[in-house]
């Protein structure tokens, strides 16, 4: 296996799961401390982690780059990630993972054809398949939830869409070039735009470090080092080499990712509706894998199509 490969499916490998096991730790995280601070001081850690790995410094940055890189932060982080976060004080991990898994939907419908698959029947069965497969796995008493539970769902169903339109905008956008230092400063101007956004809210005036838990705090460290520093850069690395709708498959694994955690480490039992629905999502994600392996079977230099044909034999 080539060094390609490796890269490819170590990247995949923290999209799929280490981005569905941030649910629960931002539902942790959120428990003591505000939201919008918890996202905030998520993103400042990592982007500065990520500006000195990288010596962004040394990039030059251009003020062309830094505007585009607040243009998808706004879109990823302070409206996709601020409502996640917020949502999340009332909205169970796994249903927050159902709906987000709505964005390869909309990257699908914003998407231009050369940028990601056609819409053939295998891509629509994939993406039917999908949301059937995550929707079988929300329980019937979370639809009969209240008010707040309602304003949750759609602000996490905005989010989504905010995160979709962002994968739209940084497919042509004059972000920096290197993965890395793309990612860091997404994230600087996603942390700038949070932190004023909990400042203006008033959670930055209101906690006190004496009210933050043990288990907050470790949701915490976990979201920065594995959600953020890991996955992010390895989410923003894969969109520039595969189809955006194929990246966008973590979030069919992700709720099967936040049950099979679920299972392992609190308790909770397989039953057969949570079989049938991880059956579905992986349904899906074999559908949309196999499409962009039919249509880049034609492009041997792309190296997203070297892994996928690699991994049908």
């Amino acid at each position: 296996m080539s060094t390609v490969n490796v890269r490819l499916l170590l990247a995949f490998f923290a999209i799929y799961v280490v981005w569905g096991s941030t649910y629960l730790a931002i539902r942790e995280a959120v428990a003591t401390i505000p939201p919008l601070l918890t996202a905030g001081v998520r993103h400042l850690v990592a982007g500065t982690v990520l500006y000195v790995w990288a010596r962004g410094w040394k990039a030059r940055i251009s003020a062309t780059e830094w505007r585009a890189s607040l243009v998808v932060a706004v879109l990823f982080f302070l409206i996709g990630h601020g409502t996640l976060h917020w949502a999340e004080r009332f909205v169970a991990s796994g249903v927050a993972a159902l709906l987000i898994a709505t964005e390869p939907i909309w990257i699908a419908m914003l998407m231009p054809p050369e940028a990601g698959p056609r819409w053939s029947a295998r891509t629509l069965g994939g993406l039917a398949a999908g949301l059937a497969g995550v929707a079988l796995l929300v329980p019937r008493e979370e639809l009969a939830q209240g008010t707040q539970q309602v304003w949750g769902w759609a602000a996490i169903l905005a989010g989504a869409l905010s995160w979709a339109l962002g994968v739209r905008y940084s497919a042509t956008a004059p972000l920096p070039r290197d993965p890395f230092v793309r990612a860091a400063t997404t994230l600087l101007c996603g942390a700038v735009l949070l932190l004023t956004a909990s400042a203006v809210a008033g959670e930055i005036a209101h906690v006190h470090p004496s009210s933050i838990s043990a288990r907050s705090a470790l949701g915490l460290v976990y979201l920065i080092l594995f959600g953020s520093i890991v996955a992010f850069s390895a989410y923003t690395w894969l969109l520039e080499r595969c189809p955006a709708t194929l990246v966008a498959t973590h979030t069919y694994v992700n709720p099967v990712v936040a049950v099979l955690l679920g299972w392992l480490f609190a308790g909770e039992l397989l039953t057969p509706r949570i079989l049938g629905a991880t059956s579905l999502i992986l349904a899906a994600v074999i559908l949309l894998k196999g499409e962009t392996a039919k249509r880049t079977a034609e492009e041997p230099d792309e190296p997203c199509a070297v892994t996928v044909r690699a991994g049908a034999d």
